[in-house]
């Protein structure tokens, strides 16, 4: 019972979160702009994007760390270059007028770089969008009291840990990656807190950032609206805009 609650309210938190971020993206590109998929599989960004606002081909394109995911891309006729999200990003400054990342930031080694570099390839005006977890929560804070770590996995507090100290299953994809690899896509590397994100975002000349938060756990599902806009500093999904 316990178990299928928070199912629920982590299906509401993702689906709330993911589109307040699908609206902001298709906003930024009403006008015809072109944009930078960051993380983005195998192009699904796109296909979503050409059907729900007739996003033309040459005005997307994607990076994507997983190289079988990037020539299913290509196999589509979809742009999509295998690339790493940690080093310097090769695009010229003030190309794209949206570049956004959806549960990216936290798979990053680097994900400062990251930003850093989002905000030289916007071009004036243009949009950054952010989904990313918060580790300022009140369930982050009760896994630290009861002696766990506040993260997921592959990590050594893991449940598959205790079942394999070897390589874990951990995407939908059926890949396997070792636990310690350099950048495993399934594990939460560093995860910014709300008042981080927001004054780094600003502190790198982002104008208008907003942020928005969604699942304050383990509240009812009812209270979720009110209580994500009393207290967006403690819920579990981030979703941050801000402008060059």
């Amino acid at each position: 019972m316990l178990k299928s609650y928070f199912t629920s309210l982590y299906q509401r938190t993702m689906t709330k979160a993911y589109g307040l971020a699908s609206d902001e993206i298709k906003l930024s590109l009403a006008d015809g702009g072109n944009c930078l998929d960051c993380g983005a599989g195998d192009g699904h960004w796109y296909e979503k994007l050409s059907q729900e606002i007739g996003l033309e081909r040459e005005n997307y394109t994607g990076i994507e760390w997983e190289e079988s995911l990037a020539t299913k891309a290509k196999s589509k006729n979809i742009r999509v270059g295998q690339g790493d999200l940690n080093k310097k990003l090769e695009f010229d400054d003030n190309q794209f007028s949206c570049v956004f990342a959806l549960s990216v930031l936290e798979h990053l080694l680097r994900p400062c770089q990251f930003l850093r570099e989002s905000y030289r390839i916007l071009k004036p005006g243009g949009r950054i969008i952010l989904l990313t977890p918060n580790i300022s929560t009140y369930f982050t804070a009760a896994l630290i009291l009861a002696g766990k770590m506040p993260s997921s996995g592959p990590h050594p507090d893991s449940d598959l840990l205790m079942k394999s100290e070897e390589v874990f299953k951990v995407s939908s994809e059926k890949l396997q990656w070792e636990a310690e690899a350099e950048t495993p896509v399934h594990r939460h590397l560093i995860v910014f807190s709300y008042l981080v994100l927001r004054r780094y975002l600003q502190a790198l000349g982002f104008n208008n950032v907003r942020g928005y938060g969604f699942g304050l756990y383990p509240f009812p599902i009812f209270m979720q609206p009110m209580l994500e806009k009393l207290d967006p500093y403690h819920c579990h999904q981030m979703v941050f805009f801000g402008g060059k």
